[in-house]
């Protein structure tokens, strides 16, 4: 268990390499952990609100922030140093991601827009509007192509990165959507809800393919393991779980946070598992 925060943890995610980890909170910091020692190893001040989102790029040298003061901050992980801002969001921003190649960065807002930026010159490339009462998640394809987000309507969304319309709209959830992903591979999409349930879908046909059903509350993150068989899921039942992605069996359920779960994360080589609560903790499970 790693300490140290005074608020609820928001957000955890690995680096590609190694066993970096970074977390968001509602102490408006941001940090990078050891996940092999438990150390706390940087700390990124900046941000004036809580920060929502935090995510390492590729090559992991870089950290993207994002944060309720409606701002989305470039650094350097080895430094530091605050790098740029990228303005232009009039709501609390909830979810920012790399692409795959580290060239944009993506995000989504309250104000019911996705927005694509530029890493270098962190310029505004493209503006979405969505209509959809808060965009809650974001995140590239693998190949860069499309752009997968989750919101308040209940609806799943996908966009053309090029053309920045909509393709598909993915509806089954009977309630938000609180966060949407990409399997490893691109061809589905893993989804949770207000509704207590995981869904998969085929991304070619835009049909759901599975509904997962166990969590006893809100689940409020969901994501696939590097492999690609292995589904992860947190909710505010206190649980992180682990679902056969072909079956939708139950593998696993680990227990040991306090109060509810936010996020979750696995590192590249499967060996760990990471979770946040509000709790204020960080919980680490090899």
């Amino acid at each position: 268990m790693l300490q140290g925060y005074g608020k609820q943890v928001n957000s955890v995610s690995f680096s590609a390499v190694g066993y970096n980890m970074i977390s968001s909170s509602n102490d408006n910091m941001v940090r990078i952990w050891d996940a092999m020692s438990g150390e706390q190893i940087q700390t990124f001040k900046g941000h004036r609100d809580w920060t929502s989102c935090a995510e390492f790029s590729p090559d992991g040298r870089k950290v993207v922030t994002c944060s309720w003061d409606k701002t989305i901050r470039l650094w350097d992980v080895e430094s530091g140093n605050e790098l740029l801002q990228c303005r232009g969001h009039a709501k609390p921003i909830l979810s920012v991601s790399f692409s795959s190649d580290g060239k944009y960065i993506v995000s989504g807002s309250y104000d019911e827009t996705i927005r694509l930026w530029d890493v270098d010159s962190g310029r505004e490339i493209k503006k979405v509007i969505v209509y959809s009462r808060g965009v809650l998640s974001v995140q590239f394809s693998p190949d860069c192509q499309t752009i997968v987000s989750s919101s308040n309507d209940k609806i799943i969304s996908l966009w053309g990165v090029k053309s920045g319309k909509r393709l598909k709209k993915l509806k089954g959830h009977s309630n938000t959507v609180t966060r949407a992903r990409f399997s490893p591979d691109g061809q589905f999409i893993v989804s949770c809800s207000f509704d207590k349930t995981i869904r998969i879908w085929d991304v070619e046909s835009g049909k759901q393919i599975k509904e997962i059903k166990g969590h006893s509350d809100i689940v409020r993150d969901v994501k696939y393991f590097p492999d690609g068989k292995t589904i992860i899921s947190c909710s505010e039942d206190k649980t992180v779980r682990l679902w056969d992605a072909k079956s939708g069996d139950e593998i696993q359920r680990l227990k040991g946070h306090s109060d509810r779960v936010a996020s979750i994360a696995i590192s590249s080589d499967n060996n760990f598992i990471v979770s946040c609560s509000v709790d204020q903790t960080i919980q680490i499970w090899r």
